[in-house]
């Protein structure tokens, strides 16, 4: 299965350390963020990640290069615009290959079991979502588990 890290945001919220640094390549501890995604996904295993960016990407390639040091291939999909999420997997579809395959965030830190993740089938199962306890500024979330054990986006009204 292969992967695609999702690494084109701005990383705004996170001034002044991303004025000259993409998000993806903050640390934790010994490695980048981006570096740790990449560990559990070949952990999990992904045989392959297409990683897409724009601010700063050229970093993000430059640090990672062709994955051969984390034990897999490593593309990218160039954004010369921000295209958000839905546009920048559009983009990177050709070079995803396969019918089923994940998608993760760059800038985040997770120890989730990727391979415990049952295959999908494009009919029963379309895709997962990971869901994970709500942070203290958000504590109703936005996906919830409704009583059929499927997963809900949470609809706000103002």
């Amino acid at each position: 299965m292969r992967a695609m890290i999702l690494a084109a945001g701005l990383g705004k919220r996170m001034q002044p350390l991303t004025a000259d640094l993409p998000k993806p390549l903050l640390k934790v501890g010994d490695k980048t963020l981006i570096e740790h995604q990449i560990e559990r996904l070949v952990a999990g295993g992904v045989t392959g990640i297409v990683i897409n960016h724009f601010y700063l990407g050229g970093m993000i390639e430059e640090l990672l290069g062709n994955g051969s040091k984390y034990g897999t291939s490593i593309s990218y999909s160039k954004e010369p615009i921000r295209l958000e999420t839905a546009g920048g997997i559009i983009k990177a579809l050709p070079k995803l290959k396969d019918d089923c395959f994940l998608v993760v965030n760059a800038d985040i830190w997770t120890d989730f079991n990727f391979a415990s993740l049952e295959p999908v089938d494009g009919i029963d199962r379309l895709a997962h979502l990971v869901l994970v306890e709500n942070a203290d500024h958000n504590p109703h979330g936005d996906f919830y588990i409704d009583d059929q054990g499927s997963s809900s986006r949470r609809s706000f009204r103002s």
